[in-house]
Formats: structure tokens, C-alpha cells, sequence
């Protein structure tokens, strides 16, 4: 079987690493296409990994709007598989990538698999657009690989062939142990040595992130007043990590730039985010990958977000669902912050780090 791996965002080459190393170790014939849709924070990754793309379609462009980049993943798409004629493309996730990659594989009849399947809020536009994308993808695909049961439910909910749906994991703790691995002890980097002359002894760390579209505007700046607040507790630091996107950056430079106990800085590469997750104290994010990660650290996480596609870490304490709020927002991170018991006991809900190899089987074993 010939594998066409295609994904364009930073957390999908994380969860497509260990895939791919996988498939290398089994001696599966397979490429690696990336639209780009995150240019420097996917080259990241790729480099940490050690993955160097076949094909680099490079789409993304500048104030590029996401009909805009649609066309170009299908044009260009187009002519790698026209190229590679694979016998199946592997997707992950709920990008613009991942559905465009799904649509123009189903549109030349290849057949898909996808990669963290089922994950629903039922609400089109929440997140947006990625709950449109994996519903979508979910219509088309071929092989359904499901992080967690309530996932594997949904699809059968959906009326899905029970034979095309697999019980998985999510191979993002797949890739965290082996980024671990890689990292080794007494990792050091320019960032973290940044980030150590910021921190004073005695103080808790905040570790703040954030980039759905849905928050932009109102959402997000209610977000940064309540990381304002917070700064003002005693013996507390953050250190917000602030995405590329011009809007993001814009609201949280103007809201938050003044502020001696909030280090704002450039997106962090992934071992540097791993260290910064082993450090921190709470984690204030609207990222599903984080809500992934951190139970294996032990750590709460505020989502800023409505709702949730990954209700596991709300049922087992890791996750606390407060919108954009800032009243809740803070509210939440007072009750954590200040609790005698910190950290939650129960295991990562959403894998056992061997994904990848259960999905590689069953590429092995599909006629």
C-alpha cells in the first residue's frame, strides 16, 4: 500500500510525527505532503522530528482568507496526486488542510483515513471552522481512527460503518514521548535560559495560549483582561506565547505589553513547549492539543472556549470549560492557583501512547 500522509498546521505534523515513524519502521511505502497553512511554526516541528516533506506546497500567504487558501490546497493537491497515486491519504485532525487534502483524494476516488476521527461539540461554529471540517471529513473517509470512545460513538451515532471505525488513542502522546526521548535531561535552549532569568523562586507560572478564530474581537480581549487580573495575584507569573496571527497579536501586545509579571514572546518551539507545560502551574488555553497534553503532565487546564470536542480531561478533572469570561477565567484560576491539592491523579483519558502503532496495523491489514 502506497500512504500519502498530507497536513499543513504545527499540531498536526506533532500528530502525524509519530505516524510517520511508525510507518518507517514497519518499511511501509509512504510520501509526506504540507500545505504550509502554518509556515514557520510547521517548519518547527518538521525539524525536530526529522521529517522532510516530499512535496512543500508552501499556500500560505499573507491576510489570506480561508476560501482563498481552499482553492489553492485543491489545485495544488491536485497535481501531487495526479504524481503519486497513492493508495490512500491520511489525514489528521480538523484543519482547512485536513478537509481540502480529504475532498481531493475522494474527488480521484483514493481512499482516506483519518487520523483523531469523532470528535464533536454539535456546534457548526464552535470551533470554527474545524467542527464543519471533521464532520465533513468524516462523510468521505474511508478508515476512521478514534482518540477515545465518546468519539468512536459519535460516528456510530452518525451511522458510520462499525467496521471502518477503530479505537486508537491519540497519537499526540505517542509523539510526546518521543519528543521526550529526543529532548533527553537537561534540554537548553535560548528560549528556556529566557525564560528562567524571567521566573523568581517562590513564584507560580502561568502558561497562557490562544488563536481560535471564534474568540477574535470581544472574546479575546475579555481573555487577556482576566490574564491581567491574574498577573495582579501575588507570587505570579505568566508567560503567554502569542500566536502569529496579526489580530491575535495586535489585541494581546496592546492589552497586556506593559505588564512586568506577563513575558509575551514568539511561538515556542515543541521541545521548548514541553519544558514550559513541566514548569508551569496552570494553563490558561483555547488549544485542543494542549487539552491532550497536559493530563500527562498533570496539570488543570482553562479552556477558553464554549464547548469542547475532548470532554474526557472535563470528567476527570484536568479541563474547566469558561468561555471567553473574564470573571470565570479568573474566578477558576484563584480556585486552582490557591487549592492545596494541585495537580489531579488520574491518567492521560486520551491514549496509552501506542496509537501509531495500532494505526499502522491496521494500514498493514486493509484490503
Amino acid at each position: 500500500m502506497k500512504i500519502l500522509l498530507v497536513f499543513g498546521t504545527r499540531p498536526e505534523a506533532i500528530k502525524m510525527a509519530s505516524v510517520i515513524y511508525e510507518l518507517r519502521e514497519k518499511g511501509m511505502e509512504y510520501k509526506v505532503c504540507v500545505t504550509a497553512q502554518h509556515r514557520e511554526m510547521l517548519d518547527q516541528v518538521l525539524s525536530f522530528f526529522n521529517i522532510r516533506p516530499d512535496y512543500d506546497l508552501d499556500l500560505m500567504k499573507t491576510d489570506q482568507n480561508l476560501n482563498k487558501l481552499s482553492a489553492l490546497i485543491l489545485e495544488k493537491l491536485d497535481s501531487v496526486l495526479e504524481i503519486e497515486k497513492p493508495d490512500m491519504v491520511l489525514v489528521q485532525g480538523d484543519t482547512t488542510s485536513a478537509f481540502l487534502a480529504a475532498f481531493a483524494a475522494f474527488n480521484r476516488g483514493v481512499r482516506i483515513g483519518h487520523i483523531e476521527a469523532g470528535l464533536r461539540t454539535g456546534n457548526l461554529r464552535s470551533p470554527f471552522p474545524e467542527e464543519a471540517n471533521r464532520q465533513l471529513i468524516s462523510r468521505i473517509a474511508d478508515l476512521h481512527f478514534t482518540p477515545t470512545k465518546s468519539a468512536l460513538k459519535h460516528l456510530k451515532l452518525e451511522l458510520i460503518d462499525p467496521k471502518q471505525i477503530f479505537l486508537t488513542g491519540n497519537t499526540v502522546l505517542d509523539s510526546l514521548e518521543i519528543g521526550k526521548e529526543i529532548i533527553g535531561d537537561g534540554y537548553m535552549n535560548s528560549q528556556i535560559k529566557e525564560f528562567k532569568d524571567f521566573l523568581k523562586r517562590g513564584h507560580k507560572l502561568v502558561l497562557v495560549t490562544g488563536h481560535r478564530r471564534e474568540n477574535f474581537g470581544k472574546g479575546l480581549e475579555e481573555v487577556c483582561a482576566a490574564i491581567l487580573e491574574i498577573a495582579k495575584l501575588d507570587h505570579i507569573q505568566i508567560i503567554f506565547p502569542v500566536h502569529m496571527n496579526p489580530i491575535v497579536n495586535k489585541s494581546v501586545k496592546r492589552i497586556l505589553g506593559l505588564n512586568s509579571n506577563i513575558l509575551l514572546c514568539k511561538p515556542v518551539n515543541y521541545p521548548t513547549f514541553i519544558w514550559l507545560m513541566a514548569q508551569c502551574d496552570l494553563i490558561v488555553s483555547d488549544s485542543g492539543g494542549i487539552q491532550e497534553e497536559a493530563p500527562s503532565f498533570k496539570k488543570h487546564v482553562i479552556v477558553t472556549r464554549e464547548t469542547t470536542e475532548r470532554p474526557e480531561g472535563v470528567d476527570k478533572g484536568f479541563s474547566f470549560l469558561t468561555g471567553t469570561s473574564k470573571g470565570k477565567i479568573f474566578e477558576e484560576a484563584v480556585r486552582v492557583l490557591k487549592a492545596k491539592k494541585q495537580y489531579p491523579k488520574a491518567e492521560n483519558p486520551y491514549g496509552d501512547g501506542k496509537a501509531a502503532q495500532r494505526i499502522v496495523k491496521i494500514l498493514q491489514e486493509f484490503k
